[in-house]
């Protein structure tokens, strides 16, 4: 399956792995680039050693590109993109920030640049500033989200040619997603919560199986009202949360409340006060595959999806 993505990176498949705090760490990286994607580590919360730590690990564990996530809200991204930059990393993705100032500086380095963005303004200054590709993720995926849905972002975004590839985000969790985002227009796609139910992935169990369990009405959005909306899934946390949010508690208060809790949930597997990040398609995810697995039926069902249109009649 080609398309601008894998010409772009060198991969087999238009798939990159989301990056997801305390869990895409060099093992997944690795495993999803080898099954034919490209992984992603995530240097959201962590020191810049365990991310140079991770970069290695990772090129030992694979031949094939990886990237790394930068947060640039984080008191040590300009450290981090001199890592990335040092250790010669195939591409990263950028957000929670002004990507702009360090697309020169890690191109100069031979790194591809793809910033993820939420609306058709930021998209184009993004592609008019040099960037290599781009991200539009909607509202539907798990964690931090914007506003707008995946649909309308491919609605808006897409209806016009893009010089660089568009790559679509948020609730993108089984082959039909991947199909109906290259229908609309897109390069490739990237995906979350379907690789955090991999045997690779370092997510506790009790999360894992919480998801498993899940069903379409399961996730809640904390947050939205104050502009830094998150989605896990519902639990006492959320629950408590979102009374305090409704009942127009000070932000401090709310902020007291959620620190320490997507690790809680993530590492500890605490399904009960942590947050479980996962995003909105839950009734796909029923099962834990190695990721070459999860790779291989998710291209499996897309390009059957695919053909299914192609019998259509106009």
């Amino acid at each position: 399956m080609r398309t601008r993505l894998t010409a772009l990176l060198g991969i087999k498949y238009p798939i990159i792995q989301g990056a997801m705090a305390w869990t895409s760490d060099a093992n997944l990286a690795a495993a999803v680039s080898n099954g034919g994607g490209a992984g992603i580590i995530a240097a959201g919360g962590r020191t810049s050693e365990w991310v140079r730590d991770e970069i290695r690990k990772a090129k030992a564990l694979t031949d094939k590109p990886f990237g790394v996530n930068v947060m640039l809200m984080a008191p040590n991204a300009s450290e981090i993109v001199n890592i990335v930059c040092e250790e010669k990393v195939a591409f990263v993705t950028l957000g929670a920030g002004n990507p702009v100032p360090h697309i020169p500086t890690l191109q100069a380095a031979g790194v591809k640049v793809i910033p993820v963005v939420p609306n058709v303004k930021l998209a184009d200054r993004i592609e008019k500033a040099g960037a290599d590709a781009i991200i539009i993720e909607g509202m539907e995926g798990g964690g931090h989200i914007g506003t707008q849905t995946t649909m309308a972002l491919m609605s808006n975004v897409l209806a016009v040619p893009h010089s660089i590839p568009v790559i679509v985000a948020g609730g993108i969790s089984d082959g039909r997603a991947i199909a109906a985002a290259l229908l609309m227009g897109a390069d490739g796609v990237q995906i979350g919560s379907r690789f955090i139910l991999t045997t690779e992935c370092p997510t506790h169990p009790a999360a894992k199986e919480a998801i498993l369990k899940a069903t379409d009405t399961d996730s809640a959005v904390t947050g939205f009202s104050r502009g830094s909306a998150v989605r896990c899934l519902k639990n006492e946390f959320t629950d408590e949360f979102l009374s305090l949010e409704r009942s127009g508690a000070p932000q401090a208060e709310l902020d007291k409340l959620a620190t320490g809790t997507n690790r809680m949930g993530a590492v500890e597997g605490d399904v009960k006060r942590g947050a479980i990040l996962v995003g909105q398609s839950l009734n796909v995810l029923k099962d834990i595959l190695p990721c070459k697995e999860v790779i291989e039926r998710l291209i499996s069902e897309a390009k059957t999806t695919l053909a299914k249109a192609k019998d259509i009649e106009l």
